[in-house]
């Protein structure tokens, strides 16, 4: 085979399926900055410690991946992605402590008995759901956006309507950040997938666990605040 033919059988791949230059950072860059400032701004109840620990340690790692790759994520090196996963785990450890501490006090009566301030704090712990699962679904597709940058793998972990109808769509789309932010909040408002279908089986456990604590935490909100407000 020619190496023009070659490139004109690799032009008719999908982006999601061969090698690509990369996603930009910044959307997903934006999302941990504003969940660390989301932890900072709440409760003290729903805080593991003080409330700046968490906001320091994760924008510390968040600059060390920046300066390494401050561009497009396409950098596969192992530190890089441990500092990444470290990254993901300090902000997931943040949100079930933040779950756990509100379902608690909604259930032992400790929480304020302000139906405003209730609501609000029901509200950061929803946010934080939402915008940590979209991170989370984001680093693990594909072994990530470095590796899918690379085409490591070849089966998707999400099927994504592009995927599954190719030619309504440009052969340039791959999957990115805003497309899992957008499967997050899909999941976490109607506790199921919509239009993004989950294939392996991390990624269905993963999504039924948020789809869990979203429900849970709505549900104990709602009916708390209008207890309250009676």
């Amino acid at each position: 085979m020619s190496g023009s033919e070659k490139q004109t059988g690799d032009d008719q791949v999908p982006a999601w399926a061969r090698r690509t230059a990369g996603e930009s950072r910044w959307w997903a860059t934006g999302a941990m900055v504003g969940l660390l400032g989301l932890q900072y701004f709440l409760p003290d109840e729903l805080t593991p410690g003080p409330r700046w620990v968490v906001p320091a340690v994760g924008a510390v790692l968040l600059l060390v991946l920046v300066a390494a790759s401050p561009y497009r994520l396409d950098r596969e090196e192992m530190r890089l992605r441990r500092l990444g996963l470290l990254l993901m785990a300090l902000l997931g450890f943040t949100m079930i402590w933040a779950v756990l501490r509100l379902v608690q006090g909604l259930i032992d009566g400790s929480v304020s008995d302000n139906a405003g301030g209730l609501l609000a704090s029901g509200a950061g712990v929803w946010l934080s759901n939402f915008l940590v699962f979209a991170l989370w679904y984001w680093e693990f597709d594909r072994g990530g956006p470095a590796a899918r940058a690379h085409a490591r793998k070849s089966y998707p972990d999400f099927l994504f309507v592009q995927m599954q109808n190719p030619d309504l769509a440009d052969p340039e789309w791959e999957p990115q950040f805003l497309d899992y932010l957008y499967l997050s909040f899909t999941n976490a408002t109607a506790f199921s997938p919509t239009d993004v279908m989950p294939m392996s089986r991390w990624a269905k456990l993963t999504m039924m666990v948020q789809s869990g604590i979203s429900l849970i935490t709505v549900s104990l909100v709602i009916a708390r605040a209008v207890n309250v407000l009676k």
